[in-house]
């Protein structure tokens, strides 16, 4: 079973612990997997982190993208 905290899906919108050097602390989640690619609000710049990383840096999730359809 999967816990809740660490679901992640396209189209997250999640704050970071620490702001990005534009001044951003938001960014967009847009690609999913082994890898998590995410986009800052602010500046539109795109990272791709690990799944480790990523759930470390992430602070909280702002606003939940839309659920997978079984």
């Amino acid at each position: 079973m999967v816990d809740a905290s660490h679901e992640i899906r396209i189209g997250d919108v999640i704050q970071t612990r620490k702001p990005h050097p534009c001044g951003s602390s938001e960014w967009t989640v847009t690609r999913t997997g082994a890898d998590i690619k995410i986009k800052c609000s602010g500046c539109s710049r795109i990272v791709m982190l690990d799944r480790e990383t990523f759930l470390k840096r992430r602070k909280k999730v702002i606003t939940q993208g839309p659920a997978v359809q079984a």
